[in-house]
């Protein structure tokens, strides 16, 4: 009777322990990136937080000045923004527009960019911001450096006269990283 309890009790003992293990392992660290100096962030802005993005790069087929070459064209990105635990603290989406989950958010304008390690990843850039939402998370940053690219980069075929019009959603991932004045 004894042994047959201990093999029912078995599998819970066995998952506890896993569910302990597994909360007791240590949390990734994000790999170190060599940011370009035509990157850098002016004035005295400090980092505030680096949001990890993971989503899609929207392009278009269009016509292009010459009607007979139409080409993919980069429509807008749509984008979660989780922290280093994989919280989710906002979105990413057309502006290019970075929003919290309490509605505060800031609106970017590219000022650098400079190209990617990978030829297969979307570039890196420097982007200047202002607020465009109510007072939050997002709310003080000023500067934002996406950084540490995979994929995202346009199609390289499929985009010609009879596909005017048609649209690729394709999968990236950066690092964000947000700036705020000092205090």
């Amino acid at each position: 009777m004894m042994m047959t309890r201990a093999f029912r009790l078995a599998p819970f003992a066995a998952a506890a322990l896993l569910a302990a293990c597994a909360a007791s392992a240590p949390k990734p660290t994000p790999p170190t990136v060599v940011i370009p100096g035509s990157l850098d962030v002016p004035g005295k802005q400090v980092l505030v937080r680096t949001l990890w993005a993971d989503g899609v790069q929207i392009y278009e087929c269009r016509k292009t000045a010459d009607a007979s070459f139409p080409a993919w064209v980069f429509v807008a990105p749509e984008a979660t923004l989780k922290d280093s635990n994989g919280t989710l603290l906002g979105h990413h989406y057309a502006g290019p527009t970075w929003e919290a989950n309490d509605g505060s958010k800031v609106v970017g304008a590219v000022k650098a960019k400079a190209d990617a390690p990978n030829p297969h990843a979307i570039p890196w850039l420097m982007l200047e911001t202002h607020s465009t939402g109510t007072p939050g998370l997002f709310a003080k940053v000023t500067a934002i450096q996406r950084v540490a690219t995979v994929g995202g980069v346009a199609p390289e075929t499929g985009c010609g006269t009879a596909t005017i019009g048609k649209q690729e959603r394709v999968p990236y991932a950066a690092q964000y990283a947000q700036y705020a004045p000092a205090s």
